[in-house]
């Protein structure tokens, strides 16, 4: 009987896990609005006054085909993680002096996780992992 509470708890704890990922995810996409006046991501996504987002998690900061990037970016050597884009999106200008991208910052810890999950579920053609 134990066994079965047991497995029944690691089920449900399994799939409440899954939920709260749904909402980061959810939040992050709701999160992402403040991004879409210079930035684009999924399908069809096309470079703007930033450049497009697809396939972030492992890309060389500074290489979106057809965009132009500010030196310090190019120059950067970020090769794009969580972690470095939650120490950047803090504070852009202070991550990469001389960057182009005129952003303040987001300082709320879970809103950051949650525009990383859903920025990162993005492949680089657009569609999701």
């Amino acid at each position: 009987m134990k066994k079965l509470i047991l497995s029944v708890s690691v089920l449900v704890l399994a799939a409440a896990s899954g939920a709260a990922r749904a909402q980061d995810v959810a939040a992050g996409e709701a999160s992402f609005k403040k991004c879409l006046i210079c930035h684009s991501i999924g399908e069809g996504a096309k470079n703007k006054v930033g450049p497009e987002l697809n396939g972030l998690d492992g890309r060389k900061s500074g290489t979106v085909e057809g965009y132009s990037y500010s030196e310090a970016n190019k120059g950067s050597g970020i090769t794009w993680n969580e972690a470095e884009f939650k120490e950047y999106i803090k504070d852009p200008k202070a991550k990469v002096p001389g960057t182009k991208m005129i952003f303040a910052g987001i300082k709320n810890e879970k809103e950051i996780n949650d525009l990383w999950a859903y920025v990162s579920q993005f492949k680089a053609d657009g569609t999701k992992k």
